[in-house]
């Protein structure tokens, strides 16, 4: 058996090269959600959680296949990224990255959930609002990148290097 590598969406547009001004600011929220969480002191893990499960429900290959790489990297293990997809009936997660995933997850799906009340209140139990306003930032970041990955295939799946 042979394996080929096939670009299933090839690259529609160069978004780098045709908006880099605008990628220049992506890269600069990108900082500041970032600088965000660290003030916060959000675990990196977590975060890389919640960047992963984001541009899975939001379906950018080549964010997904980067957050993964990118939480093995900070000592993420492989049964709970394989978990994540179905996080809601693993054991692997605790109640508070439980709370952080259905308010990130009400917040991609927010024109259906208008981010019920709910989610919002099982976040407060485990998080105070520094943190919960950078786990805002983080989802916001990353949906921005997710619609930009998407929308142009601006980055072949595959490619992100550590």
């Amino acid at each position: 058996m042979t394996t080929d590598t096939v670009t299933a969406n090839p690259v529609r547009l160069d978004f780098d090269a045709h908006a880099s001004i605008f990628t220049r600011a992506m890269n600069h929220l990108d900082h500041a959600a970032t600088k965000q969480l660290d003030s916060a002191g959000i675990d990196h893990r977590l975060r890389e959680l919640l960047r992963l499960r984001v541009s899975q429900l939001n379906g950018c290959a080549y964010c997904v296949d980067m957050h993964s790489k990118n939480a093995r990297a900070v000592g993420e293990t492989q049964p709970r990224l394989d978990a994540l997809p179905v996080w809601p009936e693993a054991p692997f997660f605790s109640e508070a990255e439980r709370a952080a995933l259905a308010f990130a997850e009400a917040m991609v799906t927010m024109a259906d959930t208008h981010v019920p009340r709910g989610a919002y209140e099982a976040l407060a139990e485990h998080y105070g609002a520094d943190e919960i306003a950078a786990l805002v930032a983080l989802v916001v970041t990353v949906t921005a990148w997710n619609a930009i990955g998407v929308s142009t295939r601006a980055w072949e799946p595959g490619s992100y290097k550590l």
